[in-house]
């Protein structure tokens, strides 16, 4: 197997606006879930993690004219995009060497309901709207900011889009059909998707509180983030140090249940037992575990049993970074990812925000924050409806 590298990341999200401000979110505990403030819903009460620009403001930073057509998803994806490039020291004309692989569900959902609200009440309507409904059009659209990539392609598996584009472009790469590739996902809030989860009664109008006995559902979120694989090869020649590696990943579905999650965790369980064998590491060698951990009953229970099913009574310390963000859904794989990269950085291990009560259900999660913790191999999960779930194991660069 190759070595895959990870040479640049970026990231938007309720907590920062980039890997610095998300940094010190995350080391001052200092969570982004608030009222509706961006979203444009009837019921202003929801508790959601809104990225802190509107879309005028994200325009002015991208240097997009105002009057242009642009989804959220879109606009978040450029911004998160930038960053992972610049890290990696890629420019916009080496963007059309390389694939872009992108994971979201909702797409350009806020445009369309944009145009619904209009063509209802017989306003102007701009017709662009509809076609930037499509998952592939936010993707597309992301590519077009940077010039065009060699190809682009759009992953839409619930809320482990992300992390299996992630697992898409790792197998590129060890393929031999590119050496580098950008990953990732992109999710903005829609009236659609927020209503959908609130019809399964899974979202907490408090902040959520993951593994908590008390729990009683989930926030949900928004935001982007990209990954730059690339073979060990490549970045040598580019004289580019790895951030880490990307050692292991797996992906599995149990078909348990279109929206619920196994009372054994068979999905969760099958996908972490993949990263770790084709890392050839043990359970013990794992460091720190970024659950999924969305806070609703069903899931958190579900994804401790799967950790007691790979880590017996010696699991390493646990922490969901959902209280922060709330559920970023598509994009939460790679949003989660860089929180990794980062903490494995920067020697620290993220807090279980709003954690207080032990559940006999899950594992006991870390409620405060850590610092001066040497992580060695990090596993980060997300997980689907449906069942679609995976794992993925990033590794210091030695």
């Amino acid at each position: 197997m190759k070595r895959i590298c990870i040479t640049g990341s970026g990231v938007v999200s309720a907590i920062g606006l980039d890997k610095r401000e998300t940094l010190a979110s995350l080391r001052a505990d200092r969570s982004g879930i608030a009222p509706v403030r961006f979203l444009e819903t009837a019921d202003r009460d929801f508790l959601v993690g809104e990225v802190p620009l509107d879309n005028g403001q994200m325009k002015v930073r991208l240097g997009i004219p105002d009057g242009e057509p642009v989804s959220r998803t879109s606009l978040m994806g450029m911004l998160a995009l930038d960053e992972a490039l610049r890290e990696a020291g890629l420019r916009p004309e080496d963007c059309r060497s390389i694939p872009l692989i992108s994971g979201t569900t909702v797409g350009g959902m806020d445009c369309t309901e944009r145009f619904y609200r209009e063509y209802l009440s017989g306003e102007h309507t701009h017709d662009a709207y509809i076609a930037l409904h499509d998952c592939g059009a936010s993707t597309e659209a992301i590519a077009a900011r940077f010039g065009g990539f060699r190809y682009a392609t759009t992953l839409s598996t619930a809320c482990s889009s992300a992390a299996n584009a992630v697992i898409l472009g790792a197998g590129l790469i060890e393929a031999g059909m590119t050496e580098l590739v950008a990953v990732g996902g992109s999710e903005c809030l829609s009236n659609f998707h927020l209503n959908g989860f609130n019809s399964l009664m899974i979202i907490d109008r408090a902040p959520c509180r993951p593994f908590d006995r008390t729990r009683a559902g989930l926030n949900l979120g928004e935001g982007a983030a990209f990954l730059i694989l690339e073979s060990e090869a490549s970045a040598r020649r580019r004289g580019i140090r790895p951030v880490a590696v990307l050692s292991g990943y797996g992906n599995a579905c149990d078909a348990f249940h279109q929206t619920a999650s196994s009372e054994n965790g068979e999905g969760p369980f099958l996908a972490m037992r993949q990263a770790l064998a084709m890392a050839g590491l043990a359970p013990e060698s794992v460091s720190y575990v970024n659950a999924h951990g969305t806070g609703t009953p069903n899931n958190d229970a579900s994804e401790s049993a799967a950790l007691r099913r790979i880590f017996g009574a010696d699991c390493p310390p646990v922490s969901s970074t959902k209280a922060f963000t709330g559920h970023t859904t598509s994009a939460s794989g790679s949003i989660e990812a860089v929180f990794c990269l980062l903490a494995m950085q920067q020697d620290f291990i993220p807090a279980n925000l709003n954690w207080r009560e032990a559940d006999e259900a899950c594992i006991r999660p870390v409620p405060a924050f850590r610092d001066g913790v040497c992580l060695n191999h990090v596993l980060c999960n997300a997980f689907g409806f449906g069942g679609n779930d995976s794992a993925l194991l990033f590794s210091r660069y030695e």
